[in-house]
C-alpha cells in the first residue's frame, strides 16, 4: 500500500531534490507541495475524504511556518504524521516541536538514507529525530533543569542584577550598605554557585531569568 505524503517548502531547489529522491520509492506518493503552512493547511481541509499519511514541512516559511503548521496538524481530527527537514537547530524551536507532538526532526543536511529511514520509521509509528537534534534537545533540557534546580537568597539577587546593571563593586556596597568585601565574596560565590566564568555570565544569567530587562 502506497503512503500518501506532502511536503510544503519555499525553496524550489531544496523541494526539488526531496521530489526526486522520493520518486525512487514505490511506497510513497506525493499528493500535493505547498510553499507554507497555509498552502497545506487548505489541501488539507479541503480534501476532507483523502488519506494523509505524512507532511514533510520546513521550519522558515512565508505566512505559516512549519512549527505553526505542525501544530495545527496535531489539533486537527486527522492523523497525520509530521516531518520536519529544517537548517535550524535552535533548543526553543525544536522543544516547541516536540511539545507539540512532532514526529521527527532532521536537519538539511542529512543523507538521503537517514531522510528515507526518518520516514519509515515515523510510517511504522515510531518517532524519528537525528543525532544532532537530540543532543540540542537533551543538552537544552538539561540547562533548564540545573537552572530550576538553583535556588538564589534574596542578597544574591539583589547583588546579581545590580551587577547586571553594571553597578561597580563599591557602588553595590553602598547601595545594600555591606562592605566591598562582603560582595566581592557574594560576586564569587555566585559565579561558582551558577556554574558562569565571569561577570558577563552572570549577566547573562541575571537577564535569562528576568531579574533586570
Amino acid at each position: 500500500m502506497k503512503h500518501n505524503l506532502i511536503i510544503a517548502d519555499d525553496h524550489k531547489m531544496f523541494l526539488d531534490g526531496l521530489l526526486s529522491i522520493l520518486s525512487t520509492e514505490s511506497d510513497y506518493h506525493i499528493v500535493y507541495t505547498g510553499k507554507h503552512g497555509g498552502d497545506v493547511q487548505k489541501y488539507i481541509s479541503i480534501n476532507t475524504e483523502e488519506q494523509i499519511d505524512l507532511v514533510i514541512t520546513d521550519v522558515t516559511m512565508p505566512e505559516i511556518d512549519g512549527i505553526a503548521l505542525n501544530k495545527w496538524i496535531k489539533n486537527s481530527s486527522r492523523n497525520i504524521k509530521t516531518l520536519v527537514v529544517s537548517m535550524h537547530n535552535s533548543a526553543d524551536i525544536i522543544d516547541d516541536l516536540i511539545a507539540n507532538d512532532v514526529d521527527g526532526y532532521l536537519q538539511k543536511n542529512a543523507q538521503k538514507e537517514e531522510f528515507l529511514k526518518a520516514i519509515k520509521t515515523i510510517l511504522g509509528g515510531e518517532k524519528y529525530f537525528s543525532r544532532e537534534i537530540k543532543d540540542i534537545y537533551l543538552k537544552n533540557k538539561f540547562e533548564k533543569n540545573k537552572d530550576q534546580d538553583i535556588k538564589l537568597t534574596k542578597r544574591e539577587v539583589e547583588v546579581i542584577s545590580l551587577i547586571a546593571e553594571e553597578f561597580t563593586t563599591q557602588e553595590i556596597a553602598d547601595k545594600l550598605f555591606l562592605s566591598k568585601h562582603t560582595i566581592e565574596s557574594y560576586r564569587k560565590n555566585l559565579i561558582t554557585k551558577l556554574n558562569v566564568r565571569n561577570l558577563a555570565g552572570l549577566t547573562k544569567y541575571a537577564i535569562k531569568k528576568g531579574y533586570v530587562s
